[in-house]
């Protein structure tokens, strides 16, 4: 009934209410330009999207329809940040800038993860037909993944401790303790030389 869905949600929140609290000091923890928990809260578009994944998360386990997209769409339009509110994501999750994330809906992410902006967790089919399967990779504990990196597949798995750099392209898993990087070719005019320049992202 309307009356114990409500009841269940109300008792959902303080549990909500916690995660929220960790993701928070994971954003702050996080970012060196956060200069507080407080700003953190008011100003961050990570904050204010994994809050309403939170919810909408929340909401969709207890089978109601239509409202938990809502939510994370709503979120989408103000962020930039779509995750969707089936995915299943961990705690101390902290999202750093944000714009551009895509979090599919078989996504499952671990604790204490890191994601930069433009990062795509997605599916490699869109047929009808895998509506039912994990389409989307899952994201061990402590793995931090730095902009513009794409991983793709439901069997795709990040292994713990790793650090994926940006603008990677990962379709297959990789083992715990990864550094991931992208390779480029740079031609310089003025000796006509070209060299490989493998870009790192080491830093956390």
């Amino acid at each position: 009934t309307k009356e114990s869905l409500t009841e269940e949600f109300f008792h959902s929140l303080p549990a909500i209410y916690e995660k929220i609290n960790q993701d928070v000091t994971a954003m702050y923890e996080g970012d060196p330009a956060a200069k507080s928990r407080s700003e953190v809260i008011r100003t961050y578009p990570g904050f204010y999207a994994i809050s309403a994944y939170r919810i909408a998360h929340q909401l969709h386990q207890m089978g109601v329809q239509g409202i938990p997209r809502i939510i994370t769409e709503h979120a989408h339009s103000k962020t930039g940040i779509d995750i969707h509110p089936a995915s299943i994501i961990g705690q101390h999750f902290c999202i750093d800038h944000g714009t551009g994330i895509v979090i599919g809906e078989t996504a499952v992410i671990g604790n204490h993860v890191k994601i930069y902006q433009g990062v795509t967790l997605g599916a490699l089919s869109v047929s009808k037909l895998d509506a039912e399967k994990k389409r989307h990779p899952t994201i061990e504990d402590h793995v931090v993944v730095y902009a513009g990196a794409t991983i793709l597949g439901g069997e795709t798995i990040i292994g713990h401790h790793s650090i994926v750099g940006g603008n990677v392209w990962i379709t297959r898993s990789i083992p715990p303790y990864s550094k991931i990087y992208y390779q480029s070719k740079m031609y310089d005019g003025s000796t006509e030389e070209t060299d490989v320049v493998i870009f790192r992202s080491d830093n956390r």
